[in-house]
């Protein structure tokens, strides 16, 4: 083989792919550690507080009327 610019470009080509992996790995590393941490907290303020993760968020109204929706047997239900 010889060492032609093509073939340089193709070798650079190939290192940024490896460094580009490599910090995409790490990033979802730490994103899924990230979410194992809010899901512990999550159960924690729950056990707690006695309020489900929806409603620490903010969605317990929606919760809350999809729950009543469904037993109540509505024909309008989402």
């Amino acid at each position: 083989m010889t060492n032609t610019p093509a073939n340089g470009q193709w070798v650079q080509h190939r290192a940024e792919q490896l460094i580009h992996m490599e910090q995409l790995k790490r990033v979802e590393l730490f994103n899924g550690r990230a979410a194992m941490l809010g899901i512990v907290i999550g159960i924690v303020v729950e056990g707690l507080t006695g309020a489900g993760i929806a409603h620490q968020i903010g969605l317990g109204a929606l919760v809350d009327g999809y729950a009543a929706c469904r037993t109540q047997f509505l024909p309008f239900c989402f």
